[in-house]
């Protein structure tokens, strides 16, 4: 959906969204969410299946960058080195990170009885941010049943899906409001066809009164009334942001780690700096072009973005991945959680 019409507010957008304008505007990409709340619980689980298929057999190319550190995700590591994602993506809070990467793996031996006895092991990807603000996280009730059961809506029912306060985005804060998950989607036109470039975020990121939407900075606008309500502060930018772009457009493992360093410019739109304590992560993957795992072939064929085309393509992603980010906080709806905190969403306040 990202930000709708009526909300009142202007990104300027210069290219046009999808249909849906989510990332599942991407032929093949589903996104599906298990919340889970109860008194002082708020958190979940989101899962992302970047296409359809086995994708441990037939791997996606993919970049991502670290544009701050301060996280604990898996599976970024060999996605730099090699450049291919073999996975879906998993989106949850910090301390479920080794539960969701059981799961996600028991998942793939499910689908693949050669890994760890015919071929090697499998490479998960599970993201994080810190929503133990609004969750009793050290309780850890995120169950691989959760992750299940997210990868198994998203299998059956996720080209659409609710974004806000749900999923991952349970219990997380953005810039001093109710954070959550986000999506948008832009199009362009490249050689006479049309490609789509999406994006799904887990916002939990900035400092409240730095919230920036279309160049006017509405948190300092709004500030006043929001110290007013607020029972709990968010002066330092202790948080993350987990940046999914997902495209149809054939690119290299390379151009897709340019495509995912561009994700900064959208956090910065939105008002963040890139704080010392957030984990600011950004993921990129094309279905276009995917590498088997079994091959006869030594040399492979694939296609690519002629480099000097691909300016688009990041002015395209950076307001995909800007919108997505507008569009967690526009849905959120309030939560109350642990030690009595609250977090507002940012319509209360518009």
């Amino acid at each position: 959906m990202g930000l709708p019409k009526s909300s009142g507010l202007d990104l300027h957008s210069k290219w046009p969204a999808g249909r849906l304008n989510k990332i599942t505007d991407v032929p093949g990409v589903r996104v599906a969410n298990v919340t889970v709340q109860d008194k002082d619980i708020n958190t979940g689980v989101t899962a992302i299946l970047p296409c359809a298929g086995n994708m441990f057999r037939n791997k996606l190319m993919a970049g991502c960058s670290v544009i701050n550190g301060f996280g604990k995700s898996v599976g970024l590591m060999q996605i730099q080195e090699l450049g291919q994602l073999e996975t879906p993506i998993i989106m949850t809070n910090t301390l479920s990170v080794g539960t969701a990467t059981t799961a996600l793996t028991k998942y793939m031996l499910g689908q693949n009885p050669d890994i760890g006895v015919d071929t090697g092991t499998v490479n998960c990807v599970v993201t994080e941010c810190n929503d133990g603000r609004l969750n009793d996280i050290r309780g850890l009730h995120i169950t691989e049943e959760h992750v299940f059961d997210a990868l198994d809506k998203a299998e059956k029912s996720g080209t659409d899906f609710e974004e806000g306060s749900v999923g991952g985005g349970t219990g997380m804060c953005c810039l001093g409001f109710k954070g959550g998950i986000g999506s948008s989607s832009r199009t362009v036109k490249l050689d006479g066809s049309d490609y789509t470039i999406g994006a799904v975020v887990m916002s939990n990121f900035g400092s409240a009164g730095n919230l920036v939407i279309g160049g006017r900075h509405i948190g300092a606008e709004i500030e006043e009334e929001r110290r007013r309500r607020l029972a709990s502060e968010m002066k330092r930018d202790r948080g993350s942001i987990i940046m999914i772009i997902g495209t149809d457009i054939p690119m290299t493992s390379r151009q897709l780690g340019r495509v995912s360093r561009r994700a900064a410019i959208s956090l910065g739109r939105t008002g963040s700096y890139m704080a010392n304590g957030s984990g600011d992560i950004a993921l990129a993957f094309t279905t276009a072009n995917k590498l088997p795992h079994y091959s006869d072939r030594k040399i492979l064929g694939l296609s690519m973005m002629y480099e000097d085309a691909t300016d688009d393509v990041f002015e395209a992603s950076i307001e995909a991945v800007e919108e997505s980010i507008v569009s967690a906080l526009y849905h959120a709806e309030t939560v109350r959680g642990v030690r009595n905190s609250v977090y507002y969403g940012m319509r209360e306040f518009l």
